[in-house]
């Protein structure tokens, strides 16, 4: 079937690239576990020390226009009730709604069960500062316990980010207690995020697409989560679905509990996924409980069944 690929790859090169998931099952010899909540296992988030649960709460669909104000928390407050404790966010989400909409989920008590992290596209100090401001007012509360660098994609923004004084900035920011932990992301080019941690900030976190297709093109697990792993920096996988709804579900190659399933066999702290819908967030919390690491059949039949797919990034559009 090799044959037929529109880039070929020899079988010994596809089982060294299947190794990269597969050697991870034992997710590497960093202190990754901690003590299960409620059900949902939970990771230590890197040099973090914070442990948050493997499945976190994905911000951006809860701002979505089909989702109600009272659908919206309802979900965000049944994710913490039910044992999540890690919620992702960013300022730029639907022009501020997912913020503002989490602020008024975080209200009575809430706000004390979770882990906050948001994000901001701030690339010197004058707009990192306003930034910041505008989530912790729409978010409703005094500290961010992990702010982030959104969407570095090029090589502009990380001699901005280096040169401008923004990480000046971020550092006193969480000495006056505004933040606590400091961390980028990024979607498209897995160099950006080697030269990002390389030019030596001491980064805490970092959230990258991390998929079933990710695997075979521009592959983030395989070039940058080693490199996050050996430097126990606390990776936040996005993307988890890699191009649903794409043929390769239709189709019956992958399941969606396959494809987070697979991403939490990975050294991952947390897998954020997006959920719109109550239905979806028990199906996640389903899969959750019932984590067990794949084995390296289980790896290798998944990501043969969808390479064809992945190979020239059509269902990754984001790395384009």
């Amino acid at each position: 079937m090799w044959k037929e690929l529109n880039m070929s790859l020899k079988r010994r090169e596809f089982i060294k690239l299947s190794a990269a998931a597969t050697a991870a099952i034992s997710l590497g010899t960093h202190n990754l576990f901690a003590d299960p909540q409620n059900g949902i296992p939970y990771r230590v988030l890197g040099k973090t020390g914070l442990d948050v649960s493997l499945l976190s709460l994905g911000g951006h669909t809860i701002g979505m226009k089909h989702v109600t104000e009272k659908e919206s928390i309802k979900i965000m407050r049944t994710a913490i009730d039910e044992g999540i404790n890690f919620f992702d966010n960013a300022g730029c989400y639907h022009r501020g709604r997912s913020e503002e909409l989490m602020g008024k989920a975080l209200m009575d008590g809430y706000r004390q069960k979770i882990i906050l992290m948001t994000k901001q596209h701030g690339r010197d100090p004058e707009g990192a500062q306003q930034h910041l401001e505008d989530s912790l007012r729409r978010l409703r509360t005094d500290v961010i316990d992990v702010w982030q660098f959104h969407e570095i994609g090029k090589d502009s923004e990380i001699e901005s980010i280096y040169s401008s004084g923004v990480l000046d900035f971020a550092l006193k920011a969480r000495e006056q207690g505004k933040i606590k932990h400091i961390g980028f992301t990024g979607h498209a080019r897995p160099a950006i995020h080697l030269e990002m941690i390389s030019r030596g900030f001491d980064w805490e976190t970092v959230q990258m697409p991390i998929n079933i297709l990710d695997q075979h093109f521009l592959s983030f697990s395989k070039n940058v989560l080693p490199v996050a792993e050996k430097k126990n920096i606390g990776v936040i996988a996005m993307k988890t679905m890699g191009g649903y709804p794409g043929p390769f579900y239709k189709e019956g190659i992958a399941k969606a509990e396959d494809a987070i399933r697979f991403v939490m066999t990975l050294p991952v702290s947390t897998v954020c996924s997006g959920m719109d819908s109550l239905e979806v967030l028990h199906k996640n919390l389903k899969t959750a409980r019932e984590f067990t690491p794949m084995s390296e059949d289980e790896i290798n039949t998944l990501l043969a069944g969808v390479i064809k797919y992945s190979l020239n990034g059509k269902y990754e559009r984001y790395k384009s």
